[in-house]
């Protein structure tokens, strides 16, 4: 593979692009319900970050040997655990950290731990540090071959599976858990690993070969996810408390729609990062990345924008909340919807020209 992968570049691109239009206008009250987060169901909106995890897996697997032949072995890791440490701490600084004191005495009555429970609790636990915390995870498997892969992925969801059926799911749901919170990187990680399966498939068949494992896999995992939320009804009909009748009481409602029945730990949901959630969208991530690469390997279609975005998508990511800051509040959530457009649009250009200007500028921002 050539030092830029353009169906990466692409898939990442879109992925930027989707988030802008999810997070700008997934709230107001003229748009459909799909594009917005609701926690106890896999929307459109929720299928935005996976595809992040995906690409980090994929950009993962494939510059971490060369950095290794770059730099060395023990350069290579320090550098990435630099990068990882970096995005935990900006994503503190950037979401921002739970606790707010108004005395001394306030912080004294709390002790060490109860401090650091009440300071770091969830509000930092958003996608750059699930990023960071991921990344850290991974990094003693990445170099491991593509069977060692999947069977990480199978721990770590396991693993996952496991704690929240101890405690873990009930603890995070009563404090806010944001995005998996803490132990969120375990389920993350599955998404990731799919990037870095597929990157093995991209480089070792070539992109009209690796289609075959990108469109199989992608049905069995987004068939598995949907399966693992079905494990909620499953539960409801054995105790008897599932209105449902016949064989539908056994299955979940479909991805993109409201579920009959109150979550659980296997409702595919954003906010709990459910191993059945990043299953989905580890699956629906293969498939989407399984059309650019038609698209865009074996075809010569690719887009300017989606360049942009996808070449500097963290710098895309810092600016893109700034603008929508100062064009959202001249909307009103009851906007009509034309008006709410108009409103995407110019903040969708302004985070475009600033994002190209670094681009002409050739000015990235990287951690």
């Amino acid at each position: 593979m050539s030092s830029r992968i353009v169906s990466l570049d692409q898939f990442r691109g879109y992925t930027v692009a989707a988030m802008f239009f999810v997070n700008f206008l997934g709230g107001y009250a003229c748009m459909h319900p799909v594009f917005t987060h609701h926690g106890n169901y896999c929307s459109f909106a929720d299928l935005v970050m996976p595809h992040f995890f995906f690409a980090v897996g994929f950009s993962f697997r494939y510059t971490f040997p060369r950095s290794i032949e770059k730099l060395g072995a023990w350069p290579a890791y320090r550098k990435a655990i630099k990068r990882n440490l970096g995005l935990i701490l900006l994503g503190a600084i950037y979401y921002g950290l739970d606790g707010s004191y108004g005395s001394w005495s306030q912080i004294q009555s709390l002790g060490v731990w109860g401090f650091l429970q009440s300071t770091f609790r969830s509000a930092m636990f958003e996608a750059l540090t699930h990023i960071g915390l991921t990344g850290l995870w991974l990094l003693p498997v990445i170099l491991t071959t593509t069977r060692g892969l999947w069977a990480f992925m199978f721990f770590t969801g396991s693993l996952h599976v496991g704690l929240s059926h101890l405690f873990y799911y009930d603890w995070g749901m009563r404090h806010g858990m944001i995005d998996g919170g803490q132990l969120g990187f375990m389920s993350w990680a599955i998404p990731t690993l799919a990037g870095a399966i597929a990157c093995d498939w991209m480089r070792d068949r070539g992109p009209r070969r690796a289609l075959a494992p990108l469109i199989g896999w992608g049905v069995l995992l987004s068939l598995l996810g949907y399966g693992l939320s079905c494990l909620n009804n499953v539960h409801h009909a054995l105790i008897g408390n599932n209105p449902l009748q016949g064989a539908w009481r056994w299955l979940a409602a479909l991805p993109f729609t409201p579920p009959a029945l109150p979550q659980d730990m296997w409702t595919m949901s954003q906010t709990a990062c459910s191993v059945s959630y990043t299953t989905y969208g580890a699956g629906i991530s293969l498939l989407l990345y399984a059309l650019f690469v038609v698209a865009c390997d074996m075809s010569p279609l690719r887009l300017g924008v989606f360049r942009t975005f996808g070449t500097n998508a963290l710098a895309a990511y810092l600016i893109h909340s700034t603008v929508q800051n100062a064009v959202a509040p001249l909307t009103p959530g009851d906007s009509p919807m034309w008006y709410a457009f108009l409103a995407f649009a110019v903040f969708f250009g302004v985070t475009y020209l600033f994002v190209r200007y670094l681009e002409k500028n050739n000015i990235h921002i990287r951690l």
